[in-house]
């Protein structure tokens, strides 16, 4: 996103810096665990604030459009307000933003929290990364520090689903949110202290058009889908509101095709490469996000899981997408990214298609174990050939984008997927029960959640036709020394 970085102060190598990589990770670590935590929370959260099916998704969703929308921005406002303080900034407000949230009477007040979380995020994420790289400049050292950031990501979603089950279960799901405050305001201080600032020269320009269009549009494209599970599809509020939609975003392309200062270029997407690594990317944020959603749901509604038994029923998870990721950072350097994304995507669209076949009698070791292992790892082998395939052939003013798009597509599909997947359950439960009378309840809302699922199955096999027919490149791109690598996030899908 810049062409060139000066510290203030004095060059040379930190002496400091292994203690300013332990305050990063850790601010690294609330944002995983925080989106993880919540997810094993939410069940209870609905239930105390008396939220509604059709709104519940509200509480992914807030969070994660503020996150996707807001991260282009906030890397380039890190850029140029110095990232030492944006990385700040971003935890003092992440911090409070978090008890707002634990402390919500309503779920105005929780969804208004989760939103901000995701504005903070988005403005201590992309910090992070850039004080890692500035931090660490010798190309042995910058590969650890980026090994220990990717492993915090992995390990720290599964810490959460274990830490939101305990909290949720011995103290309240107002702990899943609350625990960030303290943690987040004490590695502010030390951030303070330990971390070196570094800012991009030059005249900050923000594309606040480019920004307020985008995020306006993705809100009003999620909410008019909330809207067709209250009020119908052919209510005058939903046409509304996805009309507002095309609209908006509309004008976003147009804006940025014109603007000097663009905030997501168009040469950036329109290589038929990387157009298809982000379209990969939105669908399977589109069905992950989902996919965990409906399947908390499951297993403590349908199954009688404990929130703790239920955070543990996700390891396997996290664990075969850290597997995948490990499979696929050996294999792409001899095979290319395509047949890791087409066989990656085939082989999550096969869990997701195990998920459809979930009963109200059903077994979590017949049918929910094998689908989180087939999916996870082919999400792990999917995502490391699509980060890697992003970057093909990109300028180096442009690598921030690129990369930074990878995680915004994510986040924007899980948003819109979770969205657009709750109504398509919701509505399909309703007319279940209309059909089969009230007492089939427990087996509409199962239904509900089978026919999210084969939507969600839809979208993964179009991922895969996607990297079958767009995906040209046969090898990967070569390695830049002391670049990090596509497989040190890839565990970070896990933390929807």
């Amino acid at each position: 996103m810049t062409t060139s970085i000066q510290t203030e102060t004095p060059t040379g190598v930190d002496p400091r810096r292994w203690l300013a990589l332990v305050v990063i990770a850790i601010a690294q670590l609330i944002v995983v665990l925080d989106a993880s935590i919540v997810n094993i929370a939410l069940p209870s959260a609905q239930d105390a604030l008396g939220i509604s099916d059709a709104n519940r998704q509200w509480v992914v969703t807030a969070y994660a459009l503020a996150f996707g929308g807001l991260l282009l921005l906030g890397g380039r406002i890190a850029d140029f307000v110095g990232r030492k303080r944006a990385f700040i900034i971003g935890l003092v407000g992440f911090g409070v933003a978090s008890a707002v949230g634990g402390l919500a009477q309503n779920q105005g007040e929780l969804f208004s929290a989760r939103a901000l979380q995701g504005a903070f995020a988005a403005l201590m994420a992309p910090a992070a990364l850039s004080l890692i790289s500035v931090t660490f400049t010798e190309p042995k050292e910058r590969a650890k520090a980026f090994g220990v950031y990717g492993g915090i990501s992995g390990g720290g979603a599964a810490l959460g689903l274990i830490l939101g089950g305990v909290l949720t279960e011995y103290a309240s799901w107002r702990w899943t949110l609350l625990v960030n405050t303290p943690i987040a305001i004490a590695t502010a201080v030390a951030a303070a202290i330990l971390v070196r600032e570094s800012r991009a020269e030059g005249k900050p320009r923000y594309d606040i058009p480019g920004v307020v269009t985008s995020t306006l549009g993705l809100v009003a494209l999620v909410y008019g889908f909330t809207k067709a599970n209250e009020s119908g599809w052919s209510a005058t509020s939903t046409i509304l509101l996805l009309g507002a939609a095309v609209v908006l975003l509309v004008s976003f392309v147009v804006i940025e095709r014109n603007t000097g200062e663009p905030l997501l270029p168009t040469r950036v997407f329109l290589e038929r490469n990387r157009a298809a690594a982000f379209l990969v990317s939105l669908l399977l944020g589109l069905a992950l996000f989902g996919m965990f959603l409906f399947l908390v749901y499951y297993m403590q509604g349908t199954l009688q899981y404990s929130a703790v038994k239920s955070g543990l029923a996700f390891l396997p998870f996290s664990i075969g997408v850290v597997g995948g990721a490990g499979v696929a950072s050996a294999l792409l350097p001899r095979i290319g990214p395509r047949p890791l994304m087409v066989g990656g995507t085939l082989a999550a669209a096969v869990g997701m298609f195990l998920f459809a076949q979930i009963t109200v009698d059903g077994s979590y070791v017949t049918t929910v174990l094998p689908a989180q292992i087939v999916m996870s790892l082919g999400v792990g082998l999917a995502f490391v050939a699509l980060s890697s395939t992003a970057l093909i052939g990109v300028e180096d003013h442009d690598a921030g984008v690129a990369s930074a798009l990878v995680n915004t597509t994510q986040q924007v599909g899980g948003s819109l997927g979770t969205a657009l997947l709750n109504t398509i359950a919701a509505t399909a439960t309703t007319s279940y029960i209309a059909a089969n009378g009230v007492a089939k309840t427990a087996d509409g809302v199962v239904h509900g959640y089978t026919v999210a699922f084969n939507w969600g199955l839809g979208a993964l096999l179009l991922a895969a036709l996607l990297s079958l027919v767009l995906v040209t490149k046969q090898s990967p791109p070569a390695a830049v020394e002391g670049d990090e690598t596509p497989f040190e996030h890839a565990e970070e899908l896990v933390v929807v």
